[in-house]
């Protein structure tokens, strides 16, 4: 096992000056093809996700990036969830992949906000006290709101580009700083493709849904 993890920790190329393994290059492709799947509602980006999600465990570790690194060990498992959902769809078939887009209720939307809130504070307090992280309060953030938007996308519900919008503003920066240049360069594809998946569900959603469609004027 050395051996591979060696090797993927071993610089691939240099890019901005900074060095990049061959683990950064890996999260860097299942990252944007796994992104890429979710806007495009295809049920593989959640085997695609597990992949990026070992390769992120490798590459956060060495960072110093314990939330984040804890983050995608979550990620997996909630993946877990979300590939069986999707599979069995709105009526628990399995295989029929069609559960539908749908609006968080206000419940939802002030649970997920003070949920955030929450587990931000608590998980910056315990990275602070108990690690050397030097930026626990966005890798407490990001760790927070991405389990958020995680649990919502795997319920299909279309807020989650939101959470997932601001959660890349974070981590753009928060990588170049920790040195991770190509993982900076991914989230912001991360952020077009966002874009682009809530442009795509919408459209999606005012089409399939009456409710939504009246709203919308359509």
């Amino acid at each position: 096992m050395t051996p591979l993890i060696d090797w993927l920790n071993a610089t691939a190329f240099t890019l901005i000056n900074n060095p990049v393994s061959w683990v950064e290059v890996i999260g860097f492709v299942t990252g944007a093809a796994c992104v890429w799947g979710v806007a495009r509602q295809k049920i593989w980006n959640w085997g695609v996700g597990i992949l990026n999600n070992i390769a992120f465990v490798i590459l956060f570790l060495g960072a110093g990036l314990y939330g984040e690194t804890v983050l995608q060990i979550i990620f997996a498992a909630i993946a877990v969830f979300g590939w069986i959902k999707w599979s069995r769809g709105a009526h628990g078939k399995a295989g029929s992949n069609d559960l539908p887009i749908r609006d968080a209720t206000r419940a939802e939307v002030a649970a997920g906000a003070s949920a955030t809130v929450l587990a931000t504070a608590a998980i910056a307090y315990l990275l602070h006290a108990g690690t050397d992280s030097q930026v626990p309060i966005p890798d407490a953030f990001v760790l927070a709101a991405s389990l958020v938007a995680t649990y919502a996308q795997a319920k299909k519900i279309f807020q989650h580009w939101y959470v997932w919008i601001m959660i890349d503003l974070v981590s753009i920066p928060l990588y170049f700083s920790r040195g991770l240049a190509l993982t900076g360069i991914l989230y912001i594809g991360f952020l077009a493709l966002c874009i682009y998946g809530l442009v795509g569900w919408n459209r999606l959603r005012t089409t399939a849904n009456p409710v939504n469609r009246e709203m919308a004027g359509v």
